[in-house]
């Protein structure tokens, strides 16, 4: 008999405690959609994902047992496969959990140190489950306490929080939540949850909080200056252009050598292990020769969507996770050569609120495959579909079953497109 864990133990003193034990449901796979909330730093830059099903119940709302373990395995499964391992590199993942969850075996197919407990107060003084809690902390597991007033009667508890839920991070706010608690949280963060606008966003950066920002929050677009595109942003549309006429390698080589920091990047892209060219390429010519033009057109379409500087580093990230998620689904359902129009409609399906502009001002400059033009515009034809499917995710609309039905999907194939895609966008550079 091998012999009995730290974690079985604490399983075992649960179901002895009293009259009542845990029910063990097996883990299913519904028919439902992923969708994700973005943790963000003051700079406004990603360091977390809150996985959630689109119809799942919302903050202190019970959490169903099944549906909570088929989250846990579906993450585990796409996010950290067993020849893989953690694909979301520095980035962690937040689950609303409550004091059942915690005995859960699907929550150790997790890496521990990148997965943070969402629980209410009621849930973590649950006497019951305090061997587990402990456990799972000393192994590297994060809490964070969620809709909660008051901070937890407890010193040890109070202790192991990472992170505590401040509501729309109003100063009186946190005060009243964390009013001499720094006795008891040496290490905790507070997190605004309840924003509603980029003022408040850029309020609680201000103040140096992080903010849990919902996909379904419509957050104002980014302003460029006189609400036309920016010169740096010029210089990409114009070699895009030149790149969709077909124009020759000199002209398109001269655009791209007004912008210095540009022409770097594409060297240093090329030159990159991901790549794989072999010998260094020091020509700027001789990397266009070597890219081609239809994969230099979708890495410019990535540098445009971050040329400008009012635009958030979560705004773009956002944009290139749903080209790469828009493109991911179209595999098997449109020809091959299709993957570039596909991943194109959903980075420019965002490029109006990135670059400050409206869409018929971005397309004016930018021309675009058909299929993605009117992807782009009126979410029309199998690009527009994918792209709408894409967005009905992100926000948690109810719509999305009867898109994916439009496109003959699969939940589990959407949600497995959705959690490689977020992994994908890991990698991508474009600072």
């Amino acid at each position: 008999m091998a012999p009995r864990t730290e974690a079985d133990t604490a399983r075992h003193e649960h179901a002895s405690e009293g009259d009542q034990s845990v029910t063990v449901d097996g883990p299913a796979d519904p028919e439902d959609f992923l969708t994700y909330a973005l943790l963000l730093d003051p700079r406004q830059c990603i360091k977390g994902c809150k996985l959630s099903w689109a119809s799942g119940p919302r903050d202190d709302a019970p959490i169903a047992s099944h549906r909570l373990r088929a989250l846990l395995s579906c993450a585990a499964a796409q996010l950290n496969p067993a020849r893989l391992g953690w694909r979301l590199g520095r980035l962690f993942l937040l689950f609303d959990m409550n004091s059942e969850g915690l005995w859960f075996e699907e929550l150790h197919a997790l890496p521990p140190a990148n997965v943070v407990l969402c629980m209410g107060r009621g849930d973590l003084m649950d006497a019951r489950s305090r061997s587990m809690l402990m456990l799972l902390h000393q192994r590297g597991i994060g809490f964070m306490l969620r809709g909660s007033a008051q901070l937890p009667d407890d010193p040890e508890l109070c202790g192991i929080l990472s992170y505590v839920d401040v509501g729309n991070g109003h100063p009186d706010s946190v005060a009243g939540l964390l009013r001499g608690a720094s006795l008891v949280l040496p290490t905790a963060r507070p997190v605004a949850t309840d924003i509603l606008s980029a003022q408040a966003l850029d309020a609680c950066a201000a103040r140096q909080l992080d903010v849990l920002v919902e996909n379904a929050v419509d957050l104002p677009a980014a302003r460029s200056a006189r609400n036309v595109l920016l010169p740096e942003t010029m210089v990409i549309v114009r070699t895009m252009q030149l790149i969709r006429r077909n124009d020759d390698l000199r002209s398109i080589e001269a655009t791209l050598m007004q912008d210095g920091r540009l022409s770097e990047r594409l060297l240093r892209h090329i030159n990159s292990p991901g790549v794989g060219v072999g010998a260094p390429i020091r020509s700027l010519r001789q990397a266009l020769a070597i890219f081609g033009y239809a994969p230099l057109f979708r890495w410019m379409s990535v540098h445009l969507a971050a040329s400008n500087q009012a635009a958030a580093d979560f705004m773009v990230k956002k944009a290139i996770v749903r080209g790469r998620f828009v493109e991911l689904m179209g595999q098997g359902i449109a020809p091959p050569h299709e993957a570039d129009h596909l991943f194109l409609a959903g980075v420019f399906s965002l490029m109006d609120r990135l670059l400050g502009v409206s869409v018929d001002e971005v397309l004016d400059h930018v021309e675009l495959p058909e299929p993605v033009r009117i992807a782009v515009l009126c979410r029309k034809g199998l690009h527009g579909r994918l792209v709408a499917l894409a967005e009905s995710c992100e926000t948690g609309r109810q719509d999305a079953a009867a898109l994916s039905d439009s496109v003959s999907m699969s939940a589990k194939k959407v949600n497995a497109a959705h959690l490689a895609a977020l992994a994908w966008a890991q990698d991508v550079a474009f600072a």
